[in-house]
């Protein structure tokens, strides 16, 4: 791995080329980009969902904001005609008023109509909710694959082999030009592709080439619990995406900058001339200092300075990517 490029680094690195690489056979489906998604019992580092642009323009009609399992819930049942919510809705497992407080919630959003008869909540859908999900791809990011990664990595993959939850699963490393690559010669999970990496000149759709191609893993028709858990994750990261880390660092430093790496946007920190992490990026770093008051009446809008200008510019390209 590079002198001052953090595992979080390459993590962006990899979503970036997934963004414009992605799928590497050259098929080009709609699809989302987004990282640190998973359950309870996992954690991806990037995750990417196939989908079309029919099935994305008919999940946009439900606003740019993830839907959460209640609010699936309401959205998925709800019916072309005005009806009393509990004699349509299937029962929850959980107390009915929960379920009306989602209802509130998704009348406060737009996504389903309400009225009320008397004392009963009737509901209305908005539209039909799509299965807009086709795949959901799990990929694993180990810039230095070696032995001792490669066994803890394995034990992970063979969880996500065995559970299904996703349709396919990678690890991403990086490449080190060896006549074979040394993660072939790992014990990985033979259904797990691998990708070899190389983004020294920073990231394009050349950064990433396939060294082993994985197994379908699971059928998006089969009608079993982890349909619900997969339409959840997407969810997630239609909601999310993964330029979110702005939430988790300090844009508003006067050290922080976004630096061009071929066709990424990658954090710096000017104080420590390097590429940082979101661990260390933050009010408990020595280097911290926010940026001067003068900064945000200087060809900045008034609402904020240099480090809102970072969060919208990182808000905007995603929502370009998004609507693409």
């Amino acid at each position: 791995m590079s002198t001052g490029r953090s595992e979080f680094v390459y993590e962006l690195q990899v979503c970036r080329w997934a963004e414009l690489g992605w799928p590497p056979d050259g098929e080009t489906p709609a699809f989302l980009i987004a990282r640190q998604l998973g359950t309870k019992q996992r954690r991806w580092d990037t995750v990417v969902v196939e989908t079309t642009s029919e099935a994305l323009a008919a999940r946009r009609q439900f606003g740019d904001r993830e839907l959460d399992s209640d609010l699936l819930h309401i959205v998925r049942h709800a019916p072309a005609e005005w009806t009393f919510y509990r004699d349509v809705l299937p029962e929850p497992g959980y107390p009915w008023r929960y379920v009306r407080e989602a209802i509130h919630r998704a009348d406060d959003r737009g996504i389903v109509d309400t009225r009320r008869d008397g004392n009963r909540i009737q509901i209305r859908r908005i539209a039909p909710f799509p299965d807009w999900v086709d795949r959901l791809i799990a990929v694993e990011n180990k810039p230095d694959l070696d032995a001792s990664a490669a066994r803890q990595l394995a034990d992970q993959l063979q969880h996500d082999v065995e559970a299904g939850l996703a349709d396919e699963v990678w690890v991403a490393t990086e490449r080190t030009g060896r006549r074979v690559e040394p993660a072939l010669l790992e014990s990985l999970p033979v259904e797990a592709g691998i990708l070899t990496t190389d983004f020294e000149g920073g990231v394009d759709v050349a950064s990433a080439a396939v060294e082993w191609y994985p197994t379908r893993l699971s059928a998006v028709e089969e009608a079993d619990d982890r349909h619900p858990r997969r339409l959840e994750l997407a969810e997630r990261a239609y909601g999310r995406g993964w330029r979110n880390y702005d939430r988790t660092m300090r844009p508003d430093c006067r050290y922080f900058e976004l630096r061009r790496a071929g066709r990424a946007l990658l954090p710096w920190c000017a104080a420590k001339g390097r590429h940082q992490s979101s661990l260390v990026c933050g009010s408990g770093c020595d280097d911290f200092e926010p940026e001067p008051p003068a900064w945000r009446t200087r060809g900045w809008p008034i609402e904020g300075g240099p480090g809102k200008g970072i969060s919208r510019l990182l808000a905007d390209r995603a929502e370009r990517w998004n609507r693409e």
